[in-house]
């Protein structure tokens, strides 16, 4: 069945604006990716053959770190896949701290945000310790009202439940609630919470970000199509101060 878009605009009033993080506010990926690729070639894995961007969009982007180990070591316990993951996490980490840069355009959307009052949330699948070191690193910390992590739900994404926690936390309504995605993983999760997703394509596909039902599909921050979407928000908005006139 083809996913309903709902239009940016339908959301007015706005109440508030979720944010994934990695992929999302940073290009992070890339990053994961040699921290993955490192540690994996360390214990021969693939017969020492380097994992490829494909095999890491396909297994690993988006994920939880339950599903990255099990995609990873299907035959491996998986409180030993976790740990692997723990060790990889040091690794971006340590990466993250030199290189982590934001997507392109974010501190205007950041500024979007601030100068309309939304509240806003981060929601990730990454552990509490990378979410908030990326938060940090972007200057964000005084940005968001809540980081919002998918270990800690009932269901990590795709499972609506990290979106519905910060619905409930932000005290606002998924009807006026739109969201910031990159991975189909991701903007799933959304879609099934109720929210229109605009979708990053930072490193998916974009094939994958339209088959899971994201409403707009940007490059970047700084995509025209983007700020056409919120410039009518603007207008729609200034309609209801005005009286729907």
């Amino acid at each position: 069945m083809a996913p309903t878009y709902i239009p940016l605009a339908a959301t007015v009033p706005v109440e508030a604006v979720l944010f994934d993080i990695d992929g999302t506010l940073c290009d992070s990926d890339p990053l994961h990716h040699i921290a993955f690729q490192e540690l994996l070639l360390a214990i021969g894995y693939n017969n020492g053959v380097p994992i490829d961007d494909e095999f890491f969009i396909n297994n690993i982007a988006g994920r939880s770190d339950a599903e990255a180990a099990q995609n990873l070591f299907p035959d491996w316990p998986l409180e030993k896949g976790l740990k692997f993951l723990e060790d990889k996490d040091v690794k971006y980490r340590s990466l993250a701290m030199e290189h982590l840069e934001p997507v392109k355009g974010l501190h205007k959307l950041v500024q979007w945000v601030k100068d309309h009052g939304y509240k806003r949330a981060a929601v990730t699948n990454a552990p509490r310790i990378n979410a908030e070191l990326m938060i940090k690193l972007l200057g964000l910390s005084d940005f968001f009202q809540a980081v919002i992590v998918g270990g800690e739900c009932e269901k990590p994404k795709p499972a609506p439940f990290p979106y519905l926690k910060a619905l409930k936390e932000l005290e606002v309504s998924a009807a006026h609630t739109f969201i910031f995605e990159d991975s189909a993983s991701g903007t799933r999760a959304g879609v099934a919470a109720g929210m229109p997703v605009v979708a990053v394509s930072t490193r998916n596909p974009e094939k994958s970000l339209q088959e899971a039902g994201a409403a707009l599909i940007i490059s970047d921050y700084e995509d025209q199509k983007l700020w056409n979407a919120l410039e009518e928000i603007n207008r729609e908005e200034a309609k209801l101060k005005n009286g729907g006139a």
